[in-house]
């Protein structure tokens, strides 16, 4: 079919970001509509739940917290891996993200209270976000071929760095509002974001989808085995978690860094009560929209020339070669400057090119590999980095180990991260091959 005036209006208004086709563009907007919403409504909650289990744990709780979901994951993984046995990708979907609608709405119930929810609120959203987010690009790496991800998931991404930049913004004019209101807003986002995502769902079979995500239907069952069993026996799929553990615990330990330099901080200042929690409140929400800033930045004029330059694997280099360097400088000089130019740069990167590239990994992989592997993956390997994380936390804290020496081990993790992503751009080019192979990877229609 002919594309429409609006929809070649609609591809040449994105084109500065990403090389997008007419037939493509409405359901790419779509998507990355959905992105935005789910990214807000995620920062939303962010900005709720860091001072609330910063002032009633303090930092060192809020990584034994980060270790404590990996405990929960296993659960929830195991669960949702028996769900995805008995449905198909529209009702997995659709149970996903109601289900954490209706978390949110409880917690803004209890957030009215006096109750303390920090902890499990903290561990809640753990769940939410990985599971959340994993759902969102695994769709879009069942509707998209390798080809077309290439080029429109830096799109997608768009939406997830505008999302978290309007939700570090939006989360600040609402704190003087309460928790609750921060939740409210989230739950309405969320169930928006739903209506987008089942929206795209039933257009996955028209012009833009995957030629090989129509040959199964969307109600197909997705998976005859359980989550743990496909991961023991999947290759690249460890090979992926290896790289989220290194990465987490790499990241986790710089976050820890820099909460216990922020509470010095605040406990120089000698405020305590409201004023601490809207002092690190402010110092976190302004953390927060300066890396997603340049996240942002990054993803709309850098992601999809890089992937188009230099591909999927080489981009995933850019944010362990940074951290190799960041944390360097911060053994070597360790103040909370430098410290903060360092996660803000990390953080931006990984928000960026490191998780589209990562995303995109899952563009050569199988649909089971997508929905089952992909949300085990990302949700366990997160929390495995951050058992890791804590446990050296927990030995350095009873050894008075200077915050340098974080840094330090820092280092040498972004070295073997490195090596994993090396055997990981092995395994992706050979099923890159193999798929090219088999699907023909039907080139985009002229403009």
């Amino acid at each position: 079919m002919e594309p429409s005036f609006q929809e070649r209006a609609l591809a040449r208004m994105l084109r500065p970001f990403a090389k997008v086709e007419p037939g493509e563009a409405v359901v790419a907007t779509v998507m990355t509509l959905a992105a935005l919403l789910l990214m807000t409504s995620y920062y939303l909650l962010k900005t709720v739940r860091e001072p609330l289990i910063l002032l009633e744990g303090g930092a060192e709780v809020k990584l034994y917290a980060r270790a404590a979901q990996a405990f929960l994951m296993v659960g929830v993984v195991h669960v949702y891996g028996e769900i995805a046995r008995r449905m198909g990708r529209r009702k997995l979907l659709a149970t996903v993200f109601l289900f954490f609608t209706s978390n949110i709405a409880l917690f803004a119930l209890l957030a009215r209270t006096d109750l303390k929810i920090g902890l499990a609120f903290f561990l809640w959203v753990g769940l939410f976000s990985y599971t959340s987010v994993a759902q969102f690009w695994a769709l879009a790496a069942d509707i998209y071929s390798e080809q077309q991800g290439k080029r429109l998931f830096p799109i997608l991404g768009i939406g997830s760095s505008v999302g978290a930049v309007v939700g570090s913004r939006f989360a600040k004019a609402l704190v003087p509002l309460g928790n609750h209101a921060l939740m409210e807003a989230a739950a309405l986002l969320l169930v928006m974001c739903l209506a987008f995502l089942a929206w795209v769902e039933r257009r996955a079979g028209a012009a833009g989808a995957n030629d090989a995500a129509r040959e199964k239907p969307a109600e197909e069952r997705l998976s005859s085995e359980g989550a743990f069993q496909l991961l023991m026996r999947d290759k690249y799929l460890l090979q992926i978690g290896a790289m989220i553990v290194l990465l987490n615990w790499v990241n986790s330990a710089g976050e820890y860094i820099f909460d216990r330099t922020l509470l010095a901080s605040v406990a120089h200042t000698g405020v305590t009560g409201a004023a601490a929690h809207a002092a690190i409140g402010a110092v976190k929400a302004d953390y927060f929209a300066w890396y997603n800033l340049l996240g942002m930045l990054l993803q709309l004029f850098a992601v999809s020339r890089i992937l188009a330059l230099l591909g999927v694997r080489n981009a995933l280099y850019f944010l362990p070669a940074f951290a190799f360097l960041g944390y360097a400088a911060a053994t070597a000089v360790p103040i909370f400057a430098v410290i903060r130019v360092v996660k803000i740069g990390e953080n931006a990167l990984e928000y960026s090119i490191a998780e589209t590239s990562r995303h995109a990994l899952y563009l050569v992989a199988s649909r089971v590999e997508k929905y089952v592997g992909k949300t085990s993956v990302d949700t366990i390997s997160v929390r495995i980095g951050a058992i890791l994380s804590a446990s050296v936390v927990w030995v350095g804290a009873r050894t008075r180990m200077p915050g340098e020496w974080f840094a330090g081990i820092n280092v040498g993790l972004c070295a073997l991260w490195m090596l994993v992503v090396f055997v990981i751009g092995v395994e992706h080019d050979r099923r890159l091959g193999g798929a090219d192979h088999r699907l023909g990877m039907a080139q985009p229609s002229p403009p």
